[in-house]
């Protein structure tokens, strides 16, 4: 199962990207190349349960997610549902003299619909991301 790190240095205002980041009811608006389906389930306080279709690579993959934030410094994201059901991610928000330094850690349980694009489309999620927060 592949295990993910990446690092990237965002020149944006640290609680900028983690609110993007974590405004998932734009996502179908602002990244739809990503992101064509985002229903919210549930939200209390700093818990999420969000159905997802997401595109890694040229794949696309549907989820049930829970999302549990820290703001301004972590986000975990856990597949509860659906492809990639088991997977866990975390991200980390830490300031630097640049920006933001973003680090996405994340641990995929593909089973049969393992790929091996699923780390350069994170990696093309996270570009976007930055792309927008520093626009």
């Amino acid at each position: 199962m592949p295990k993910i790190k990446i690092e990237k240095i965002i020149k944006a205002d640290r609680n900028k990207v983690y609110n993007i980041i974590t405004s998932y009811e734009n996502f179908e608006k602002i990244f739809t190349k990503y992101f064509p389906s985002i229903r919210i389930r549930s939200e209390r306080d700093e818990v999420s349960v969000i159905e997802m279709h997401i595109m890694l690579g040229k794949k696309e993959y549907t989820m049930m997610t829970k999302h549990v934030k820290n703001p301004p410094n972590l986000h975990e994201i856990f597949v509860i549902g659906g492809d990639c059901k088991g997977s866990r991610i975390v991200e980390k928000y830490d300031l630097v003299s640049e920006g933001t330094k973003l680090t996405v850690e994340a641990d995929f349980k593909l089973g049969l619909f393992r790929k091996p694009n699923v780390s350069d489309g994170l990696q093309d999620i996270i570009d976007e991301f930055a792309r927008v927060a520093e626009n």
